[in-house]
């Protein structure tokens, strides 16, 4: 996606060779045209999948999800990374390591949410080594849900969780695939 890969290069920045500061339009403050842009692109790309609900991941992955799923024209679920004191009958829960924080977390789904026989999209800002995604894919299963695509705002394609995902049997979409990143350097696949 076009679009997207100019915004990065003008206004991301590598701080190294892992980590990509898109905080001016992404994650931090958010870019709602761009990410119109996103959800719409996503829609077009998962339009033959059978996709009965959009899925993100708290937080990052809110914008680009709910654009796509307004898109779609689909609900939107959010799995929550956080514990609450409210979410704790008809739960699902994983357990997902996150590389950015170092550090593991409860990944929690509200089980009346999603239903068996949906056909879920999970969508997310970045994918790296996976973890996040495999977690949602667990949590779908549990649930008596499909995993009828995944998609990445922003694939680390270096890293092995755009290959783990796809080696599993998954259909991953990534519009902006980075094949490398160093210190002010960003380069797609």
């Amino acid at each position: 996606m076009e679009l997207l890969k100019r915004k990065i290069l003008e206004e991301g920045r590598a701080l190294n060779d892992h980590v990509l500061l898109v905080d001016s339009f992404l994650n931090h403050q958010v870019d709602p045209e761009l990410m119109r842009a996103v959800g719409e692109e996503f829609a077009a790309r998962f339009a033959d999948a059978g996709v009965t609900r959009v899925v993100t991941i708290e937080s990052s992955g809110i914008a680009p999800a709910v654009m796509t799923a307004l898109a779609m024209k689909l609900p939107m679920v959010i799995l929550k990374k956080s514990p609450s004191a409210i979410l704790q009958d008809g739960i699902l829960q994983t357990e997902v390591f996150s590389f950015t924080k170092n550090a593991a977390y409860q990944l929690t789904l509200k089980r009346k949410f999603i239903l068996p026989g949906d056909r879920v999209l999970l969508i997310d800002d970045f994918l790296a080594n996976g973890e996040a995604a495999f977690g949602g894919i667990r949590l779908m299963e549990q649930a008596g849900a499909q995993v009828a695509g995944i998609g990445a705002v922003i694939a680390k394609a270096f890293q092995p969780g755009l290959k783990k995902l796809r080696d599993a049997g998954y259909r991953v979409e990534a519009l902006a695939p980075v094949k490398r990143m160093a210190e002010n350097t960003i380069e797609f696949e």
